[in-house]
């Protein structure tokens, strides 16, 4: 990435990655990334961000094009995630009276990343620095948008503010400014599958930083991948697609879905069976029965959060449940769902290990966790039958 000046003292000198096509083991980077680090330059020389480990001799020469390292006096970590923290400890070799400055959970995370007790320090919420000329820096703490250590980084002379990944992209352009992006509409898939797949768990600490964000005035937003957002291209409009996006979702009626995979249909029969349990104690309870191998797993995954209860069903395959229940399980927003009552169920022909691990998967993942679920071996019986509907009914009367 060639370095940007963004603004009179603000420069972008982070690296383009335009070639991965996949990100934290599991995120879709369809048009590659970014990782995005800013520098301040004035009377005090602020580093915001560092980069990813593999990147940091290009890095380091984009740092050097604008400023002496030996001359830096603060690096900002709003958010320790190794792409953005990887490249500190070699960084502070060649800047070694840099202070490093993190929220409390950061400097918890710092401690295990540079291996080393000190030469970083916790900012509280409101908090300032002094960065000389009259001008200075406001930490606002964002837990949750993605990591419990995130925090934003105000900067108010410049009407500018450092996000993080909060309202990033997995989006790889040469100038990263929104006004030059060439295809808005790629941009915008490309954002809207980095919401989803990182801060889809967090909706309601998205319109807890959004809130954050408008209470101050910021016509420029810095994140950590992805163009920079500002007033009158590409900032208003992200920031109410991510409003929209965070929308609780309501239910009319009690919303019970049944998640399955079947391979000789007798756990496709259990599924149905189990649903009239359910429909004959909540009547008007919109209970939908899914094959897991017949719905994209974004479809899946946006059910299988918002709901009222939900039913796991799966055959046993190798002394294991299959393949796309634990895909879809991987989906499961931990944090918003505790709680939520869940079981599970399936056919099985030789040793039936399936419904037990995934109820001991639920139950670590806090869910409520109903009975022992419920198994039959082979071919379901008019006595499976009525113990499914049994079932059902139990489940539905508990809710």
């Amino acid at each position: 990435m060639d370095v940007t000046r963004v603004s009179e003292n603000v420069y972008s000198i982070g690296v383009l990655n335009p070639n991965v096509r996949i990100s934290d083991v599991i995120v879709p980077t369809e048009c590659g990334t970014t990782y995005n680090s800013y520098l301040i330059k004035g009377e005090k020389n602020i580093l915001i961000d560092v980069t990813h480990p593999r990147f940091f001799d290009e890095y380091i020469e984009n740092v050097r094009s604008v400023v002496d390292p030996s001359k830096i006096d603060y690096v900002i970590m709003n958010h320790n995630e190794p792409d953005h923290s990887g490249s500190l400890e070699k960084l502070l070799e060649v800047a070694p009276q840099a202070q490093v400055l993190s929220s409390t959970a950061g400097c918890i995370y710092l401690r295990n990343i540079l291996n080393k007790k000190d030469g970083y320090r916790a900012v509280k919420e409101g908090e300032t620095l002094d960065i000389g000329g009259g001008k200075e820096l406001r930490f606002m703490m964002a837990p949750f948008l993605h990591w419990p250590d995130t925090m934003f980084t105000y900067f108010a002379a410049e009407k500018m503010i450092f996000t993080c990944d909060f309202l990033g992209a997995h989006y790889c352009e040469p100038r990263m400014i929104d006004k030059y992006i060439d295809n808005l509409g790629q941009y915008e898939k490309c954002f809207k599958t980095y919401f989803s797949a990182i801060f889809g768990p967090f909706k309601p600490y998205v319109l807890k930083g959004l809130e954050k964000l408008n209470s101050v005035e910021a016509d420029i937003v810095c994140p950590s991948h992805g163009p920079i957002l500002t007033k009158g291209n590409q900032l208003e409009r992200s920031k109410e697609l991510i409003k929209e996006w965070s929308q609780p979702e309501t239910h009319n009626k009690k919303y019970i879905p049944i998640f399955f995979c079947s391979a000789y249909g007798y756990t496709t029969h259990l599924a149905e069976k189990i649903s009239e349990g359910i429909k004959s104690v909540i009547a008007d309870a919109d209970v939908e029965i899914m094959n897991v191998n017949e719905h994209p797993l974004d479809e899946l995954a946006g059910k299988i959060n918002n709901n009222d209860a939900f039913l796991l069903g799966s055959p046993t395959i190798n002394k294991n449940a299959v393949p796309p229940i634990w895909n879809l399980l991987s989906t499961v927003d931990v944090i918003n769902i505790k709680g939520r009552h869940a079981s599970a169920f399936g056919s099985f022909g030789w040793s039936g290990e399936a419904v037990p691990m995934l109820l001991d998967q639920l139950k670590m993942m806090k869910l409520n966790v109903f009975e022992s679920g419920y198994t039959v071996r082979f071919v379901p019986t008019k006595e499976d039958d009525q113990a499914a509907f049994d079932f059902g009914k139990r489940f539905a009367q508990q809710l």
